[in-house]
């Protein structure tokens, strides 16, 4: 009996001395790692060596908010395993936990608990801003403003990181050419060009110049690769292209965020030439971590990896884990394969150690190079927290960016500006009296209804105006994660619009889409003016044709009959928290509107995908003849061109001057004028074509653009030099090449109009 309670006692006593040594461990350990001389490499290496296999698993396992963190633990159920698994430091990141009390919770649990004690990833889709938001990215790339893309989401990161969020899903930088595709809104339009300059703005601004800061959080370009030519424009389809596409105007964002520093990259949905990208290996590994050296990590988009079993490209998640693995996809979101079977396929010789070691070593040093091996709670401030959110700064940027996201489509008889002296103003459409769409999609942090409404906007110009609905947009609940009800049918409250007009001299008209009919899972077939919008505006239109016609869509729509009737249109976009604000100035004119739109507008639905970046074809025409490339019922041409865009002002352009006595350096310059009453901002465009190349080359190609501002009658030099990366391409090899021959060169104030050059590169 006596040697029963002696060993007893002697289990009892090294429990507690095992508990109390696994629990002095984590803080031993990571305070040797926290040795500012040591390099990270070399801490991640003394690291590694100390991890099991199945805590190398761990860190390659993302999983999503699962239980109310200030409540009790949960105690069964699928929730409960993902708690143990926390404990057991068998979670690398968490996605969807906001808010500094319960960042802080979940992060004592993995740092105090589990056996290492290596922090936490804290994901989260901060895409046009936390709570202040900015305009949706489609409108702020119709800003060509890299400085104000930058500056946005750099708050985007500071008022995130003060909620505890320390990574962003963002930025989207999928090229595009099809308006039916809902996240359109989310990228920045169809060229690469442009598309990679706001690409390496965002990163940076997301990024900052030191990403151990507490304002800081790691970014991430999505999706790798090709998500945005799905087919038909149908989200989450099938994606064909050719090389030529991929490497000349997929890739070129995505390298340019890797150029950036971009710290993660997420793959797609989509199937790209058979494969999914989520097991691409030509994509994660020959590509972005072989050719382009990428030294961050890849993580799948959400349940990516399961749904290769969809595909029917998996029999199973145990095959998905290792074809995802063993492809380069390095941390598994909310597929369960790699938390469930790494281990094992690794100790089956499926899968490689070295390819768990490689993943897992790009994990830990983002964590390291964000400082949470100094401090976990780095960005758990309360005080960070309450100061921070819709600071009066942050209000302002977004009043700024939201405002040169505005275009002006149309502006006869200068319409526009508005005198604030204007009387009898009817407003109309319910979108005007809206605080809650503008905000556009993708916006999950941020508050309902936070939005200035247009109404709101106008009150701080003038009393003069009388608001009525006209008609609503939608019917029923509006929810981001549910289809919208769109209102087909109902137009009881036309007569109170269309009475309201005839008694006023002029008519602003808000219409468009709801900001959740665009974003993931928004596809549309028909992108014109929802429902009875387009009747409204018509009836309207008979009895007072003197409209400003404003827009509130997050995607090109085809509004041919109000080009043809509407004497003046603006593009608002979604613009976010200020939206008011900014439409405001510019219809009164305290702003004059300087956007250029980043994606080609259609004039009808059969033209889609329209792009100004394409080929000739052998029969490019017009001919007499039936036989050349055309519609028999539409012109060929858009609506309104990439990169078009009207000012209050007027610019003239002259003397285009080209020098190609350097063939490395071609020199382009020209004056530009501003011949209006106005001060404005103008954005010159420089596009090339490659006359004859060894893969045929497109019509047009944007390779340099300007924004600057000019007083009336004010003249500047604009000046281009053309090098051989702008000069190059790639060919189907990926292979990039730079060819001598005879290049056209137009300069202008959209794709379609300007000056025209020519040079022989030798």
């Amino acid at each position: 009996m006596k040697t029963k309670i002696v060993l007893f006692l002697f289990f009892i006593i090294t429990a507690y001395f095992n508990s109390l040594i696994a629990s002095n461990f984590n803080h031993n350990f990571l305070s040797k790692l926290n040795n500012p001389i040591d390099s990270i490499e070399y801490k991640i290496n003394i690291l590694l060596k100390k991890m099991t296999l199945q805590e190398k698993v761990g860190q390659m396992n993302q999983y999503n908010g699962f239980w109310e963190v200030t409540g009790p633990a949960p105690k069964d159920g699928n929730a409960k395993s993902k708690y143990e698994h926390l404990k057991m430091g068998l979670v690398g990141s968490v996605l969807n936990v906001k808010g500094v009390e319960n960042v802080r919770k979940i992060q004592e649990i993995v740092v105090k608990e589990s056996r290492l004690g290596i922090p936490l990833l804290f994901g989260f889709d901060v895409i046009h801003g936390y709570k202040t938001l900015s305009p949706i990215p489609l409108a702020e790339a119709a800003s060509w403003d890299l400085t104000a893309i930058q500056k946005s989401a750099r708050i985007a990161a500071i008022e995130a990181s003060a909620v505890g969020i320390n990574w962003t899903f963002a930025p989207m930088v999928d090229i595009s050419r099809d308006a039916r595709w809902g996240r359109v809104m989310e990228g920045a339009g169809e060229d690469p060009y442009l598309g990679s300059k706001i690409a390496a703005a965002r990163v940076k601004g997301f990024q900052g110049t030191d990403l151990s800061a507490n304002n800081t959080i790691a970014a991430t370009a999505k999706h790798f690769a090709g998500y945005g030519f799905a087919e038909s424009g149908k989200d989450y389809n099938t994606v064909d292209i050719g090389t030529s596409t991929l490497y000349n105007i997929v890739f070129p964002p995505f390298q340019a965020a890797v150029q950036s520093d971009v710290k993660t990259v997420m793959n797609s949905f989509n199937v790209i030439n058979g494969i999914p990208s989520t097991a691409n290996k030509f994509l994660q590994r020959d590509i972005l971590k072989d050719k382009w050296s990428f030294k961050g990590f890849v993580i799948s988009d959400w349940g990516s990896g399961a749904e290769m079993i969809d595909h029917g490209f998996a029999k199973d998640l145990k095959q998905v884990a290792k074809i995802s693995a063993n492809a380069g996809s390095d941390m598994d979101m909310e597929s369960y394969a790699y938390v469930t079977y790494l281990k094992e396929l690794v100790e089956t010789g499926k899968v490689s150690i070295k390819v768990i070691d490689d993943a897992v070593k790009r994990i830990l040093r983002v964590k390291f190079e964000l400082g949470l091996f100094d401090d976990p709670y780095k960005y758990c401030n309360s005080k960070r927290e309450k100061e921070l959110i819709y600071h009066p700064d942050h209000l302002a940027a977004a009043l700024d960016i939201a405002k040169k996201s505005i275009v002006l489509l149309k502006n006869n008889q200068q319409l526009l500006p508005l005198q604030k002296t204007q009387k009898n103003i009817a407003v109309i459409g319910a979108l005007a009296n809206e605080k809650n769409s503008p905000l556009g999609s993708w916006r999950i942090g941020s508050d309902d209804n936070s939005a200035v409404s247009v109404i709101e906007g106008l009150k701080k110009y003038t009393s003069n105006f009388v608001y009525a609905k006209g008609t609503d947009v939608t019917v029923g609940p509006v929810s981001f994660i549910q289809e919208l009800n769109i209102n087909e049918t109902d137009k009881s409250e036309f007569n109170e619009a269309i009475e309201l007009a005839k008694k006023s001299d002029v008519v602003i008209m808000v219409l468009g889409e709801h900001g959740f009919q665009t974003g993931e899972g928004r596809s549309r077939t028909k992108i014109d003016l929802p429902g009875v919008q387009q009747q409204l505006l018509e009836e309207v239109y008979k009895v007072n044709q003197n409209i400003v016609l404003v827009l509130m869509n997050g995607r090109p729509l085809a509004v041919t009959w109000a080009d043809e009737h509407i004497p003046a249109i603006v593009e608002a976009w979604q613009l976010g928290t200020q939206s008011g604000n900014a439409i405001a100035e510019v219809l009164f004119g305290d702003y004059n509107p300087a956007g250029k739109i980043p994606m080609t507008f259609p004039r009808s639905i059969g033209q889609v995908p329209i792009y100004y970046n394409h080929y000739n074809t052998g029969r490019p025409g017009p001919k007499p003849e039936v036989f050349w490339s055309h519609y028999s019922d539409e012109s060929t041409k858009p609506l309104y061109p990439f990169g078009y865009g009207l000012s209050y002002t007027k610019f003239e352009y002259s003397n285009l001057q080209i020098n190609n006595s350097n063939p490395s350096a071609i020199k382009v310059s020209l004056t530009v004028k501003n011949i209006g009453s106005f001060t404005g901002e103008e954005v010159t465009q420089l596009y090339i074509h490659d006359r004859v190349a060894s893969v045929v080359r497109p019509v047009k190609e944007l390779k340099g653009f300007l924004k600057y501002s000019l007083k009336p009658n004010e003249s500047k030099l604009v000046e281009f030099v053309l090098t051989n990366k702008e000069l190059g391409f790639y060919n189907n090899n990926g292979e990039f090449i730079v060819e001598p021959g005879e290049f056209d060169v137009m300069i202008g104030t959209n794709s379609e109009n300007g000056l025209t050059g020519s040079f022989i590169k030798k």
